[in-house]
């Protein structure tokens, strides 16, 4: 398309060119001529303005005596929406299940449902209406994935997960594992069955290698709209709000609380029965062992306010030179005993 249908499909203010043709858009690292690039901000404009870029997507408010813009409020959001346009996603799976599939008793499929080589689904399963489900899917017994879901290859549901509509979840990943809960008997650790389930509301992204385990009594929840990088740990009985975001390799223990909003960067850790309250965020490698307010960003080992802990470390960068005064101060007390012992 020509630069001015992209301005008028992303609903942006182009401002200089029109009629020159859009071979795709990119970031900031390389850019081949022909594509558009983006900049959040004026120092990375100029950055693009050295470069090949037919145009720019920027913010309102910000000009270019070298390239086109196409100025917007948000111009990472309108990146993610060119992206989408212009490098649309693969075909989906023809609809229909491969003579491979193994499929139990009382099975429903809905409308266009896609079923891969050597799926296998037990009894009982509910699978809505358009999803697809790559090879080497196993769907336990009860199971229901909902409609526009996409499962892809080696994804483990067990028996009784109930997932959303539009939920995709990423290769590898294992939902309704046994959570680790055992009990000391006095001579060994006693396993505790985990009797209960998983549920993932709609529009729930669920990346690679991610184990999210079943709750013990009740259901391990994970609430509309929130996304979850991969290397992920869920524990039994977690409660993870709506529109979340967790990054990799971040571990939830046992009966701990997301409210609404709450961000937890990569390596982030929650203690089991921790709650952190709606748009709470803990920064990248945050130890996390008591509540979290409302709004309040911690990071550290463990969390804390931020600003409180940007002070620790400040501190801790002076510790060499202010051990190496402890040491003068204490020989220039040692000497001034001595001089009065003498005395």
């Amino acid at each position: 398309m020509t630069l001015k249908e992209l301005a008028e499909a992303l609903g942006a203010e182009l401002r200089g060119g029109g009629s020159e043709e859009v071979l795709g858009v990119t970031g900031l690292g390389s850019v081949p001529s022909g594509f558009v690039s983006y900049a959040e901000d004026a120092r990375r404009l100029a950055q693009a303005e050295g470069t090949p870029a037919l145009a720019v997507i920027t913010h309102q408010g910000l000009s270019s005596q070298s390239k086109p813009l196409l100025l917007t409020d948000n111009p990472r959001l309108t990146f993610a929406r060119a992206l989408a346009l212009l490098h649309p996603a693969p075909s989906p799976m023809e609809a229909g299940v491969h003579p491979t599939a193994q499929l139990g008793r009382e099975v429903s499929l809905g409308e266009g449902v896609a079923i891969g080589p050597f799926v296998v689904i037990g009894d009982g399963v509910e699978i809505g209406a358009r999803a697809q489900v790559y090879a080497l899917v196993w769907i336990g017994a009860g199971a229901v994935v909902g409609s526009d879901s996409l499962l892809y290859p080696n994804v483990t549901l067990y028996p009784q997960v109930h997932l959303g509509s539009r939920v995709t979840v990423h290769a590898g990943s294992v939902i309704g594992s046994p959570g680790f809960g055992y009990v000391w008997d006095g001579q060994q650790h006693v396993w505790i069955p985990h009797v209960g389930t998983v549920i993932v509301e709609d529009d729930v992204e669920i990346g690679a290698n991610v184990c999210i385990d079943r709750g013990t009594t009740g259901a391990t929840f994970i609430g509309k709209g929130t996304k979850i990088d991969n290397l992920v740990q869920v524990a039994h009985n977690v409660v993870i709000g709506r529109n979340c975001l967790i990054a990799g390799q971040v571990g939830l223990s046992g009966s701990v609380t997301l409210e609404d909003g709450v961000v937890l960067a990569g390596q982030a850790g929650v203690a089991d029965h921790v709650t952190m309250r709606e748009g709470a965020i803990g920064a990248a490698g945050a130890d996390i062992i008591r509540e979290i307010p409302a709004g309040q960003v911690v990071i550290g080992r463990p969390a804390r306010p931020i600003k409180q802990q940007m002070r620790i470390d400040a501190a801790a960068a002076q510790l060499p030179e202010l051990v190496q005064e402890v040491r003068r101060l204490r020989k220039r007390v040692a000497e001034l005993e001595k001089r009065a012992g003498g005395e």
